[in-house]
């Protein structure tokens, strides 16, 4: 019996990118025995990136695509947590509505849980030999965040922070997530790491950054939340 793969995936007003990510993972063949679904939760744009979901699933009925239209802005996290609750697939990897990174990787992070040796897999900006965008400020207090959440895990990640997660899905599942924005990856890393016997990997990945003026959302406050979740959840809300 075939396995399938959740692609799940948090919109909020990506009317620039949202066709050209689907049309991506629509023609996305990663070479297994892997089936793939599209989960894709709107958390309530104002632009036409609704509109776009819509014509992208009528014009591509076979494929198999689930959307979810928040009936209000929420945040990141509460759309992942939606997404994590309709996903059916064995194993499931978060994506963002952007092309800041390269679904042709999702191999890289499978392998791992394919060959049975982990159960979780981060996608690493900072390893390896692959290409990745410098935004210097803001990959500095990403690698500070990271830091102070492995002293609290005792992992050694080297990008807490990074979009590219994938999970076997029973154990994302199993999570009971609260963070409704940002703060949903240093928690979900921190509620991870206390899986007794839990087996996280970490794989170098291509990073195509956005600036402010190219759609980036996150900005210092997003920060400051996060900074607050790596201790939040590693001290008293354990």
């Amino acid at each position: 019996m075939k396995q399938k793969l959740s692609i799940l995936i948090p919109a909020y007003n990506e009317e620039d990118t949202i066709p050209d990510i689907l049309n991506v993972l629509k023609d996305l063949d990663l070479g297994l025995q892997l089936e793939k679904e599209i989960i894709i939760v709107d958390d309530c744009s104002t632009d036409s990136t609704r509109l776009l979901i819509d014509q992208f699933i009528k014009e591509n009925s076979s494929l198999e695509i689930h959307v979810f239209h928040q009936k209000a802005n929420q945040g990141k996290g509460a759309a992942l947590h939606k997404a994590i609750e309709i996903c059916t697939g064995e194993i499931a990897v978060i994506q963002d509505a952007d092309l800041e990174y390269d679904p042709e990787e999702y191999i890289n992070l499978l392998r791992p849980i394919l060959k049975g040796k982990a159960d979780v897999v981060y996608g690493s900006r900072f390893m390896g030999g692959h290409a990745h965008r410098i935004l210097f400020f803001w990959h500095s207090g990403n690698k500070f965040l990271t830091n102070l959440s492995n002293a609290f895990t005792n992992l050694n990640l080297t990008d807490m922070e990074t979009c590219y997660k994938m999970f076997r899905t029973d154990i994302l599942k199993s999570l009971d997530l609260k963070e409704k924005r940002f703060g949903f990856e240093p928690e979900v890393t921190a509620k991870v790491s206390r899986i007794p016997n839990i087996r996280i990997y970490e794989v170098g990945i291509s990073y195509y950054g956005r600036t402010y003026d190219e759609g980036k959302k996150i900005n210092w406050k997003d920060g400051m939340r996060a900074l607050w979740c790596v201790f939040k959840y590693n001290t008293f809300a354990r």
